[in-house]
Order: structure tokens, then C-alpha cells, then sequence
């Protein structure tokens, strides 16, 4: 039997998400349309929106639906690049090289296509950012500043940024701070409300709803602009049909992973805890990539010297413990770790990584399945070394 071990990946749907969907599914018809059964699926995405906002803490105003993190990532970015260059000349985006591609790659084709400078802030080998260097350009540059864009949690490392701390620093020159929040919502508390924070994406499969819906909360006093034109839904920020079926599983799948934060939280981190000092134990030359920093409870990342983290991913598939060396959103691409290199880690260092998360539904056995297997197939990668490039 396989054991699943890469959550940040996806999770696997939450019964409450399947139900939920499917009571959706049995019902056909346009939520924009006025007739009742149109106005009876309207209430059903409207109820989402409701339970979504109670969750996030926020107002129901402020949920956008749409088709994914990637979408709501480009969204916030573009939106509100293009928003802020209307009334004055704002090229500068602050990020940092650790985010997810949907936020670099974003950022670099608004410098490509459209003029924009991006500033890399420098993070230091635990993956924080560096707040000096943040004061620094926004005390000198904050005029011409378009938007922030940081992520709460790293979603290879899961290393956590002190968001409503930037949001503090940037908002006192009204500043637009965007945050990917998917890989740190319901694995940590999250309040949109009380960070500070324009824009936030959260997105639904990382949460144990189905792929294909996410949702950007946007500031009731922030203006976006469009990617997409039509109709004119979801405050003409996101035209097209609402998907009322996966709004309502994605809804479901937040407020039962929002419910089990407290006990759950403790639970993952006492094994993540366990997983980490038999791994090392094991494999003494082993090194917790991020350990003693702030991080979530579910993430353990690690390095093995000596080896490629593809073989060992491969080696532990056999074995049947399913995990992986890193963001499974490059398309299959293997390759160093940008967000290992970003943290001055060798170009060997950042090929010879696994992540191991942890998610709703793993035990104790699962992690065993996983110590059993770690040793020979560490054994198997260092015999094929660092030569598979």
C-alpha cells in the first residue's frame, strides 16, 4: 500500500469537499440567472462566499473565486501592478528569489512586457527575508513602489514570513502588500482581517478540495484590474460562470481544516518532530534544512549529501512512500532548487533535497513506512551520486 507523503503537493479530498461537491453537482443551473433555480444556485455560492470569509476572517465582499492559485497569483500581481501605474509611474515590485514560480515567473514577464523593476530582497540561509533591506528601499524608494508580493509560508521549506510585520512597514506609505498564503492556510492561524494585507491567495486542493478552484480576497478598498473581461462577475474581477459545485467544496474543505487547526497543528508537529530525530538518528550526516526557525508544523525539508534528491524520490516511490524534492508546479521540470540557491545553498545541496509533508489523514504508521525505507534508498542514491544531471 502507498503511503502519501507529499501534501504541499495536494491533499487528498476531504469527504465534507466530496459531499458538498456533489450536492452541488445535482443541481444545474447559471447562478447569473434570474429564475429560480438560477437564484437557488446563486444562494449555494453565495453560502461558500459566507463560509469561506468566516474562515479567513474577513468580509464576503472580499472573496474572489476563480480556478487556482496560478490565476489568483497573476491576478493580484498584474491587477494591481497595472492599477497603481494609472495615476502615477510605479515600476518598482518587491519580492524575494524564494517564491513560488506563479509569483516569479509573473513578476519577470511584467518586467518583460511592461517595464517593471523588480527588487529581490535577500533572504539569509534560514530562508527569512531581510527586514533592514525592506525598510531601507521602501524609507527611499516608496514613491515608486507598485506592490509587495511575499508569501506566509514557503511552500518547499515552510518557512513562515512575519506578514502583518511587512504589512506594517509598507502600509505606512499605502503600499499594496500581496501575499501567497496557500501553503501556510490551514496550517497555521490566518486572519486577512488583522494582517494588513491587500490581496491574499488561497487555494482550494492544498486544503482537501478538488483542483480547479481557488480564491483571491481582495481589500474592500482596493481596486484591481482585470485579467479577464465579460460578464462581470466577482466585483468584474473575474468574469465567467461561477463554479458553485467547487466553490461549496472548497468552502466545506476550509472550515473543517479551520475547525481542527488547534489540535491538528500540535498533532503534525509532534510528527514532523518524531520523522526529523529518526532521520537523523538514521542518517547523522542528514541536514533539517530550516531547522530553528519559524516554520510550519507539516513541512520537514531536508537535505542528503551526496546524492540526488530525484533518485531518492524515485528509490522511496518504489518503496512506496510517495514525496518530493520540491514544487510540483514546474511541470515535472528536475533541477536544483531555486529556493535552496536563493538560500546560498550549493548547486549540490539544492539537488540533493526532499520534502516530506504531512496532512490530515497521516499517522504514525506512515511516517514508520517512510523510516524504513530512507536508509536504503539513501544508500541506492549515493551509489548513483551527483553525476545524473
Amino acid at each position: 500500500m502507498k503511503v502519501f507523503l507529499d501534501h504541499a503537493s495536494t491533499t487528498p479530498l476531504r469527504k465534507v469537499a466530496k459531499e458538498a461537491m456533489i450536492s452541488g453537482l445535482e443541481t444545474a443551473a447559471n447562478p447569473s440567472s434570474v429564475h429560480s433555480m438560477g437564484q437557488y444556485t446563486r444562494n449555494l455560492l453565495e453560502d461558500a462566499r459566507d463560509s469561506i470569509a468566516k474562515s479567513l476572517d474577513c468580509n464576503r465582499s472580499e472573496v474572489i473565486f476563480n480556478s487556482g492559485g496560478t490565476e489568483s497569483d497573476n491576478q493580484a500581481i498584474k491587477g494591481l501592478y497595472w492599477e497603481r501605474n494609472k495615476t502615477a509611474d510605479r515600476k518598482l515590485i518587491i519580492s524575494a528569489r524564494t517564491e513560488h514560480h506563479a509569483v516569479l515567473d509573473t513578476i519577470e514577464w511584467l518586467e518583460k512586457h511592461e517595464g517593471a523593476e523588480p527588487l529581490w530582497l535577500d533572504v539569509d540561509q534560514l530562508g527569512q527575508i531581510d527586514f533592514n533591506q525592506l525598510r531601507e528601499v521602501i524609507g527611499t524608494r516608496h514613491e515608486e513602489i507598485a506592490l509587495i508580493s511575499l508569501m506566509w509560508a514557503n511552500n518547499e521549506t515552510g518557512v513562515i514570513t512575519d506578514i502583518p510585520g511587512v504589512c506594517a512597514i509598507a502600509n505606512e506609505h499605502s503600499i499594496p502588500v500581496h501575499s501567497d498564503a496557500i501553503a501556510a492556510c490551514g496550517h497555521m492561524p490566518i486572519s486577512f482581517r488583522e494582517s494588513g494585507l491587500a490581496a491574499m491567495t488561497v487555494s482550494g486542493h492544498k486544503l482537501g478540495a478538488p483542483i480547479g478552484v481557488a480564491v483571491l480576497i481582495v481589500g474592500r478598498s482596493i481596486k484591481l484590474e482585470s485579467l479577464v473581461h465579460g460578464g462581470g462577475q466577482e466585483r468584474a474581477m473575474r468574469s465567467g460562470t461561477m463554479n458553485y459545485p467547487l466553490a461549496m467544496s472548497m468552502a466545506a474543505a476550509l472550515e473543517e481544516a479551520t475547525e481542527e487547526l488547534g489540535w491538528r497543528e500540535a498533532e503534525l508537529g509532534n510528527l514532523r518532530d518524531y520523522l526529523e530525530s529518526e532521520v537523523e538518528r538514521l542518517i547523522p550526516e542528514v541536514e533539517i534544512t530550516v531547522k530553528g526557525t519559524n516554520r510550519l508544523p507539516d513541512n520537514s525539508h531536508m537535505i542528503f549529501p551526496g546524492c540526488q534528491g530525484d533518485s531518492l524520490l524515485f528509490l522511496l516511490d518504489i518503496a512506496g512512500v510517495e514525496v518530493s524534492t520540491g514544487s510540483a508546479c514546474q511541470a515535472g521540470v528536475i533541477g536544483p532548487s531555486h529556493v535552496l540557491l536563493a538560500m546560498g545553498k550549493t548547486e549540490d545541496e539544492a539537488n540533493g533535497c526532499l520534502r516530506i509533508t504531512l496532512g490530515y489523514n497521516s499517522t504514525k504508521a506512515d511516517v514508520d513506512k517512510f523510516l524504513s525505507a530512507i536508509v536504503e534508498a539513501y544508500i541506492g542514491a549515493k551509489r548513483a551520486g551527483l553525476s545524473a544531471r
